[in-house]
């Protein structure tokens, strides 16, 4: 048996420790909102927090999660959470949705450690995180909006 923390709730699980935590986080608990994209950690979907940093949970297994605090998409609260949030609801960011959980996990996590990033910033964070749609203007813009939102 192993036991994590999810969205701050001790979980434990009889599982395999080399089980990659996306696997667990879907099939073991139930919680869909993190995606499974490509299984290289190459796309972003599958993205949660550990710790508050933007993690690839399908290149992370669950003993490496052990003793970790694991935020997903429907864990996620705070003040950077709920500016964009708001801000990828009126910007109108999603087209397919699909990677989108995945983004704002991203998108979160650096407005919590930047509240105000440049385009460079931006680009930067987002970088491991791709839209088939190509939806990128629409993400920047809506986190500048985000970083506008938590001034406010």
């Amino acid at each position: 048996m192993i036991t994590f923390n999810l969205n701050d709730e001790k979980r434990s699980v009889d599982a395999d420790p080399d089980t990659p935590l996306l696997w667990v986080i879907r099939d073991e608990i139930g919680l869909t909102g993190t995606k499974f994209g490509c299984g290289a950690g190459l796309c972003g979907a599958c993205t949660v927090h550990i710790d508050g940093e933007p993690v690839r949970s399908c290149q992370t297994t669950l003993g490496d999660a052990t003793d970790q605090n694991i935020t997903t998409i429907e864990g996620l609260e705070g003040k950077a959470a709920k500016a964009i949030q708001a801000a990828w609801q009126e910007i109108e960011v999603p087209q397919c949705g699909y990677c989108q959980s995945g983004q704002i996990m991203s998108a979160t996590s650096l407005l919590a450690q930047n509240p105000k990033p440049s385009d460079e910033d931006i680009d930067e964070a987002m970088s491991g995180n791709v839209c088939r749609c190509a939806t990128y203007v629409r993400i920047r813009k809506a986190i500048h909006h985000a970083s506008d939102l938590m001034e406010a």
